[in-house]
C-alpha cells in the first residue's frame, strides 16, 4: 500500500482528495501547512506527495527546495489560475508534475498511478530502451531499429536527461540549466529549442505526433514513450564525441 501525503490549506480540499485516494486503497495523511508537510515528510517518507503551492507559512516552492535537499519523493502540485510562473519554478524545483485547479478526481487519481508507476520502474541498467530506441547510457551509444544514431555533445545531453527521467516534464530552465550552466537564461532558449528540433529529427519524431518527445507549450518537454532497461547491443555509435 502506497503512503501518500496530502497538503492544502483548506479543509474541504483536503477532505475531498484525501476521500478519493483512500478509495483507491492509499494509505493517506495530511498537512495544511508548509512547515507541518516537511516534517511529516522526514518523519514518514511518503511514496508520493500532492502539494499544493498556496500555503499560510512557507508556499509549496519552499517546501519542495526543503524536501529536494535530502528526498527524490514524487511530488504532484496542484497550481491556480494565473500561477504559471509558480508552478515553472516548482517545477524547476523538482515537482515531478501538476495539475491545475479545478481539476477532476479522475485526472488526479490517474496522475498519482502514473507517477508511483514511475517511481518504481526507474531503469537500473546503464542500457535502456524505449520504443524501439536503444541508448547505452555508459558507452554514450544510440540506436533506433536497429540502425545507429548520431549525435551531437548538446543532443546527447538532451537526450540522456529525458530518458534517466522518462514522464517527467523537464522545464525549458532546468534543461537550459543542466546542459548550458546555471549562468545561462531565456537567451538561451532559442538554441535549446533548436537542439530539440534536430534530436527530434534524428529520432524520426514528429512534434505535432509525438512518439518520443511531447512539448509542453510554454513549459518545456516530457519523455512520453515507455522507457526499461535492455541487454547492451553492440553497434551503436558514440554520441558525445
Amino acid at each position: 500500500m502506497a503512503r501518500l501525503l496530502v497538503v492544502d490549506d483548506e479543509a474541504q480540499i483536503v477532505t475531498a482528495l484525501t476521500r478519493a485516494l483512500e478509495r483507491e486503497g492509499y494509505d493517506v495523511e495530511s498537512s495544511r501547512t508548509g512547515l507541518d508537510a516537511v516534517a511529516l515528510t522526514a518523519a514518514g517518507s511518503p511514496d508520493l506527495i500532492v502539494l499544493d503551492l498556496n500555503l499560510p507559512d512557507i508556499d509549496g516552492t519552499e517546501v519542495l527546495r526543503r524536501v529536494r535537499t535530502w528526498s527524490s519523493v514524487p511530488v504532484l502540485v496542484l497550481s491556480g489560475d494565473g500561477e504559471e510562473q509558480r508552478k515553472i519554478e516548482a517545477l524547476d524545483e523538482g515537482a515531478d508534475d501538476y495539475l491545475e485547479k479545478p481539476f477532476g478526481l479522475g485526472e488526479l487519481r490517474a496522475r498519482v498511478r502514473a507517477l508511483l508507476r514511475r517511481a518504481g520502474a526507474t531503469p537500473d541498467s546503464s542500457t535502456v530502451t524505449s520504443d524501439g530506441l536503444v541508448v547505452d547510457l555508459g558507452l554514450k551509444s544510440v540506436s533506433l531499429e536497429g540502425a545507429t544514431v548520431r549525435l551531437t555533445p548538446t543532443e546527447w545531453r538532451l537526450l540522456q536527461l529525458f530518458v534517466s527521467q522518462p514522464g517527467k516534464l523537464l522545464t525549458h530552465q532546468y534543461l537550459i540549466g543542466k546542459v548550458w550552466g546555471a549562468g545561462h537564461g531565456e537567451e538561451t532558449l532559442q538554441t535549446l529549442r533548436a537542439h530539440l528540433r534536430s534530436l527530434r529529427r534524428k529520432l524520426g519524431d514528429d512534434s505535432k505526433e509525438p512518439r518520443f518527445i511531447r512539448t509542453e507549450t510554454r513549459i518545456g518537454y516530457r519523455w512520453v514513450a515507455p522507457v526499461a532497461p535492455a541487454a547492451r547491443e553492440a553497434g551503436g555509435t558514440v554520441a558525445g564525441g
